[in-house]
């Protein structure tokens, strides 16, 4: 799949792409590298967890190096370690395979790197290919948006130097999610930069369809907060300490807050406290929906917004409280799924 052209400007590349059943979605990424603006040689490795779909089989054909993992405890952290430690070039490309590359995006983020030795790792923009496909892609592809600077991490896909990686051992394997946050504290532990850059990066798939799947992708969340949290105490930074703490009150009190102004309200014989329970949860939404002006959406869609960022807060806490118990008993969880397979 490598595509070699004589120019010396840019060094090599890996691109390295995971998956798991990720189909139609996986056949979709692996053309839009082929379509980058890159001036220079690069190479593609695929790392397949354990998938059932024939997504390895799709990914040979179309050229790149697969490397199957059919065994053992299956995470993206796991995945993106294999890959990189197969390559051979001082710069390397991870993207999840439900994304779709921006064909400008690897030239940017190389000069940009170039330009600063201290730099690491670069990003840029992601956003959602199909927003209006749910009520929950829509919302949550403005969880994508972050402003762009020196930033304390990035997400799964990003441009990272090599030696980078080699110095800090890559990637957490037994983290479920959160795997890059963690990855990055020990990075700028280093005294290295993580770099987002106002550029497009790669159009992203969510394809969460219904309540369910936006539930679980939630939990996961929380049990990656409390993990990571946990993982960087007595370290030089406590990451996500703020988040989980907040969490634990937020969740907390949405949880109790319909239930006792419900028991009031029975008690008083009156809807009042229903009321003012339903007055304190809009104006949370109404606040968030503001706030969230400079992302550039329309209102409708930060009022719901506005409504997730609060009412995410109770499944997160299940994911921060699972992993609590399971830490209690010993136990490594495997990967909490939220998407369907696709063929």
């Amino acid at each position: 799949m490598a595509r070699m052209e004589p120019a010396r400007s840019s060094p090599a590349l890996s691109v390295v792409v995971i998956g798991r059943n990720e189909g139609h979605r996986l056949e979709r990424c692996l053309e839009s590298i082929q379509r980058m603006q890159w001036r220079g040689s690069f190479e593609v490795i695929y790392v397949d967890s354990n998938s059932t779909d024939g997504s390895p089989e799709l990914a040979r054909l179309a050229g790149a190096q697969v490397v199957r993992l059919d065994t053992g405890k299956q995470t993206a952290a796991r995945g993106r370690n294999a890959g990189w430690r197969l390559a051979a070039t001082p710069l390397v490309l991870f993207l999840d395979g439900d994304t779709i590359l921006d064909p400008d995006f690897p030239r940017h983020a190389a000069d940009a790197m170039m330009a600063d030795p201290s730099v690491a790792v670069v990003w840029g923009h992601c956003r959602e290919i199909h927003p209006s496909t749910s009520i929950y892609n829509r919302v949550l592809d403005l969880d994508w948006i972050y402003p762009p600077g020196i930033t304390e991490f990035c997400g799964g896909n990003a441009l990272v130097r090599r030696d980078a990686l080699e110095q800090v051992g890559g990637y957490e394997e037994s983290l479920i999610a959160g795997e890059e946050p963690e990855m990055c504290r020990r990075i700028r532990e280093r005294g290295l930069k993580i770099l987002h850059i106002d550029a497009a990066m790669v159009g992203h798939d969510l394809a969460i369809t219904n309540f369910h799947q936006y539930w679980k992708r939630a939990v996961r969340s929380g049990y990656a907060y409390a993990d990571v949290a946990a993982r960087s105490r007595g370290a030089g930074e406590w990451l996500w300490e703020n988040q989980t703490a907040g969490n634990v009150v937020r969740g907390s009190a949405l949880l109790v807050l319909p239930v006792a102004s419900l028991m009031i309200a029975v008690a008083w014989a009156s809807i009042v406290p229903l009321l003012v329970a339903l007055g304190i949860a809009s104006i949370l939404a109404l606040r968030t929906a503001h706030r969230a002006k400079w992302k550039c959406a329309p209102w409708s869609t930060r009022l719901l917004y506005g409504v997730h960022s609060h009412f995410q807060q109770i499944p997160i806490l299940a994911g921060q409280l699972k992993y609590h118990q399971d830490r209690r008993k010993g136990r490594r969880r495997q990967l909490i799924e939220y998407k369907e397979t696709t063929r």
